[in-house]
């Protein structure tokens, strides 16, 4: 609060940063976090100020020129991060010409958090909480209208990320992994290795879908029936076929060739689902060993059975 209150006493005219031309200064850097409102921007906003980052929510837009300038004169907050949302109402539209302006001043990265209608509709309900819109409508109305009001904020963003199938903890650890200094690694992808059973349906949010009925079948065993392909007996009775090795070692081939091809795509969750008839067996210990071997690579893997058991 001290900071805005210093900021509010500006005079010069917003839009502009004085004193500064040519290249963006290269010690400085600011981070503009914007999107949907339920998206998941204040957990963001706290990755960075984890991260070292100097922190304001809900900044004026015509303040971010002059937030801007401080942070080029301070040698003490280097790295800034900002939430500007719809809570501006009209003059959030003045925000694509700011961000020009100031780009050309300071390092200045967009990153915009999306999420589908049924996940901000289910967090919302979770929540209780009123739109920022206000409650004069649906809370559904309420959100395609702002869509609309961010369409050209999105079309200026550096960085897109839909959070939709992130919770609070794993979206923060796709920011810190992706902002933090010195990373080591480009693997900024969460994988999702899900086993599901054909006769229940194929999941809503699979990405990648592989039939695994064409291995024999461990309910047809009485002493597996009862078990999953969790169990160790159950695991190894079905990688004693050949063809069980062999498809793990093709498609975990195939998916750490992809992988780097969709974080260059931006990317930030993947969700491989593995069927087989019921969802105990098969399914469940593909998933398994195919999440081993993506972990093996480098990468970040969650390993869910849908169906198992049932």
């Amino acid at each position: 609060m001290p900071l805005r209150s210093k900021i509010k006493k500006v005079t010069h005219a917003p839009g502009k940063i004085r004193g500064r031309k040519g290249e963006p200064h290269a010690a400085a850097e600011l981070v503009v976090i914007t999107g949907m409102s339920g998206s998941g921007k204040a957990s963001a906003l706290k990755a960075f100020e984890d991260l070292g980052y100097y922190c304001v929510d809900n900044l004026p837009v015509e303040l971010i020129p002059r937030f801007a300038e401080l942070a080029l004169q301070s040698g003490e907050i280097p790295r800034t991060a900002l939430v500007v949302d719809v809570r501006e109402g009209s003059q959030l539209e003045k925000l694509p010409a700011i961000l020009k302006s100031v780009k050309r001043a300071i390092a200045t990265k967009v990153i915009y958090l999306e999420a589908s209608d049924a996940a901000l509709l289910r967090r919302y309900s979770e929540t209780r909480r009123p739109h920022p819109l206000g409650t004069g409508t649906t809370v559904r109305a309420s959100l395609g209208a702002e869509r609309r009001h961010l369409r050209a904020i999105r079309k200026i963003a550096d960085l897109v990320i839909d959070t939709s199938k992130f919770n609070v903890h794993e979206l923060r650890a796709h920011l810190t992994d992706r902002f933090k200094q010195q990373a080591g690694s480009q693997q900024t992808i969460l994988v999702s290795c899900v086993s599901f059973g054909y006769k229940h349906g194929v999941p809503d949010d699979a990405d990648l879908v592989f039939d695994v009925r064409f291995l024999p079948n461990p309910h047809f065993v009485p002493e597996f029936r009862g078990l999953t392909g969790r169990h160790p007996r159950v695991a190894k009775y079905i990688r004693t076929f050949p063809q069980t090795q062999e498809f793990i070692n093709r498609i975990s081939g195939l998916l750490v060739y992809l992988l780097p091809h969709y974080i260059r795509e931006g990317k930030s969750y993947l969700t491989i689902s593995f069927g087989c008839t019921g969802g105990q067996h098969r399914s469940v210990m593909i998933a398994e060993d195919v999440g081993k071997r993506l972990r093996k690579a480098g990468y970040k893997v969650k390993v869910a059975h849908r169906d198992s058991p049932k």
